[in-house]
């Protein structure tokens, strides 16, 4: 089928005779119908649910050529690749391709031989590639990945905030910005900087009812994801994500120690075997990766059955789209997750040693509040999701740990008492591990070094668990009754509302843990 053919058939044909697909889904149809009249669009659709579709359809619909922005290298090859299978004129540019490659896309695209053209936003924005477009007849601009504009997304890359250039070069093209996950304050930047201020936007509903969501404490982590993958997983693929590339290293070559096909994949690797670590884990199975979080973005993956993470994720809108990444095509998955004190504390130090404002920084750490909050939170896990991205779910959903188990709490007014006034008697510097210490009455070295054995919270808590009060702490910095020193060394120190709750004499219930032994 031709280029001319395909701008000849009605949208619905399209669907039908080339992806295959009887019937739209949610608000496609909307959005296609109001592209291919020329409307610009701001779509927020959830992973999986069809986003491509929505520009896709009208890049063959229009006369002439869609541009696709695209972030990452592995997005534009998987799609192109899949456009190519169905018979589609398609093609990317980007840094992996020969100069002969690139030269054979250049005179297919200015010979009006492709429907859609996928390049990353840097060389978009070179004056060469912008006087080329200039030359042919550009149908659509489709930006993926949208919320990269903003700074307050979790991927924020700042030649995405360069994109307005396309309404100002090329005002008659109609602009689709597109992405799985943003909040109000991300929806209003790619609407502001990308100047879609007259786009009609389109939100779906965020919910992924088949995925089932699970957070554990860490204790022994690498055994944990073990005892998760073998009761709920062992013949079926998943990813696991970490915050390092020597913990990917280290925890594929754990797996696969115990018989698993798990490859790690991480920008360090040199690009031929991280090729081959994705390839297989793309057509073969079951194929576990384990990955720093750039991993898969964009990778169509239908049947991954579960998404576990080892590390807690920045902020809820990073943790939405990785656990996305599960259970595409509608069948039953799993989002794992372990996570300890530990990992607040490093995340909140890489705020504080990065070179983003005192305002970013302070708002990055209100994101990771609320990721702290959803691990810690004893509603319906579904229910906080959703209703951090503004959509009203009442729950219970009855597919989360916490709706399927019952929750135990206790009167914690005294243990959080003795919390607060260890952390204040220390000068508000030290973390969970020293303070513990004090509480529970364990003359260490770094204790008698401090003199701490000598005050008056010393021992007073010894009718917990070292478990037990690492829970007291978790809970108390996610109601924001302590906080994380991200300008220190991670020690704990009063908030305001640890104030509050000292002179109001508020009472406060805890959540019992179950300590595994």
């Amino acid at each position: 089928m031709t280029t001319d053919t395909m701008t000849t058939l009605h949208h619905l044909d399209i669907l039908r005779q080339i992806f295959g697909h009887t019937t739209y889904r949610g608000h496609q149809q909307a959005i296609i119908e109001h592209t291919i009249a020329g409307g610009d669009t701001l779509v927020l659709m959830p992973t999986g649910q069809g986003k491509s579709l929505c520009y896709q359809i009208p890049a063959l619909a229009r006369p002439g050529v869609t541009i696709v922005i695209s972030p990452l290298i592995a997005l534009m090859q998987n799609q192109v690749k899949a456009l190519k299978d169905k018979h589609i004129p398609a093609a990317c540019l980007n840094s992996a391709l020969d100069y002969q490659t690139v030269q054979q896309v250049r005179r297919q695209f200015l010979k009006g031989q492709l429907k859609l053209l996928y390049v990353a936003p840097e060389r978009l924005l070179t004056p060469y590639f912008l006087e080329l477009i200039s030359q042919v007849n550009i149908g659509l601009f489709a930006i993926d990945e949208a919320h990269c504009v903003s700074q307050w997304g979790h991927d924020f890359r700042k030649e995405y905030m360069a994109l307005d250039i396309l309404k100002e070069r090329f005002p008659q093209v109609p602009r689709m910005a597109l992405t799985a996950t943003a909040d109000e304050q991300t929806k209003q930047d790619i609407i502001n900087k990308l100047g879609l201020t007259q786009a009609q936007v389109f939100v779906s509903s965020f919910n992924r009812p088949n995925i089932h969501y699970q957070v554990v404490v860490k204790q022994n982590p690498h055994k944990q994801l073990l005892e998760f993958i073998k009761k709920k997983h062992a013949t079926q693929s998943g990813i696991v994500y970490c915050m390092t590339r020597k913990k990917t290293e280290d925890t594929a070559a754990f797996l696969k120690q115990h018989q698993f096909k798990a490859f790690p994949y991480h920008a360090g690797m040199n690009n031929e075997e991280r090729e081959h670590h994705l390839y297989r884990f793309l057509n073969e199975d079951p194929i576990i990766i384990v990955a720093t979080i750039a991993f898969g973005m964009g990778i169509d993956k239908p049947n991954v059955r579960f998404i576990a993470h080892l590390d807690l994720p920045k902020n809820l809108e990073a943790y939405y789209q990785e656990t996305g990444r599960a259970g595409r095509d509608g069948l039953p998955a799993n989002a794992w997750m372990a996570y300890g004190m530990q990992d607040v504390v490093t995340l909140s130090s890489m705020m504080s040693e990065s070179d983003a404002s005192e305002h970013i920084q302070r708002r990055e750490q209100h994101k990771l509040n609320a990721m702290l909050g959803y691990c810690e939170t004893t509603l319906c896990r579904r229910h906080v999701i959703l209703q951090y991205f503004g959509e009203n779910y009442q729950g219970p959903c009855g597919h989360c740990d916490n709706c399927q188990s019952e929750i135990s709490f206790y009167d914690g007014t005294i243990v959080a008492q003795k919390a607060l006034s260890c952390v204040y008697r220390t000068q508000q510097v030290f973390g969970v591990q020293h303070l513990i210490q004090v509480l529970r009455g364990q003359k260490t070295e770094r204790v008698k070094k401090f003199k701490h054995h000598k005050l008056t919270t010393f021992g007073i808590g010894q009718d917990l668990s070292t478990k037990e009060w690492q829970s007291v702490f978790r809970q108390l910095i996610a109601a924001g009754i302590l906080s994380v020193d991200i300008e220190g060394y991670g020690g704990l120190k009063l908030s305001d509302r640890s104030v509050c709750f000292l002179k109001n004499k508020t009472r406060i219930k805890l959540r019992k843990e179950t300590i595994q032994k």
